[in-house]
């Protein structure tokens, strides 16, 4: 199908966001073709703003438009725990559940020797210095439970190990309301390995 270039583009530009395909980046690039052209510059405006506006904490690594972070700049937060995430939108997630009250460092990534992702790629070296400091007493593994996630974890716990400080890994399983016979053997048998009294 040939489509004038304006539209051609839009649909590339579409097509670079992830999961998004030629059938359904027609169907975003003829939306926005029906939308207003104030609605369409606002949307464009703040694409740009984001993109201009928005860094990384120079602390936790957590994406921010102020430096540091308003969770690095909050000190009603446990200072004793470090939650260790792979991604900003990890800090999101956690952050929703309002029961965690200690600070992040985000890693960007996980180690990844079939991409040549080494552990020198990802935000390690600033972690290890933020752990000098005396008032981190827990550190807590939070990475994806995916090969990478855990040998990201695994890396970081064997770097943490000599000095002493209490390193956790949060626990993997099932998802609350989901059941056994759809659940795959991975899921079960860290299900099984992270069970606890009651």
């Amino acid at each position: 199908m040939h489509y004038p270039e304006p539209i051609a583009r839009l649909m590339d530009s579409f097509m670079k966001l992830p999961g998004i395909g030629p059938k359904t980046a027609a169907r975003l690039a003829f939306f926005v073709l029906g939308m207003k052209e104030d609605t369409v510059l606002g949307f464009a405006k703040a694409l740009v703003d984001a993109k201009r506006n928005l860094g990384f904490c120079s602390i936790c690594g957590h994406i921010t438009d102020t430096d540091p972070c308003y969770i690095c700049q909050d000190q009603s937060r446990d200072r004793s725990v470090i939650c260790v995430v792979q991604d900003p939108k990890d800090v999101i997630a956690m952050e929703k559940m309002r029961d965690y009250t200690g600070l992040y460092h985000v890693l960007h990534g996980s180690i990844s020797p079939m991409d040549g992702i080494g552990p020198e790629d990802i935000n390690v070296p600033s972690l290890l210095t933020r752990l000098q400091e005396d008032e981190v007493q827990e550190l807590i593994l939070a990475t994806n439970p995916t090969i990478e996630g855990e040998a990201t974890a695994m890396y970081i716990s064997r770097l943490v190990k000599p000095s002493g400080l209490k390193t956790t890994r949060i626990a993997h399983g099932l998802p609350v309301g989901g059941d056994l016979e759809y659940a795959d053997e991975v899921t079960l048998s860290k299900a099984l390995e992270g069970r606890r009294e009651l």
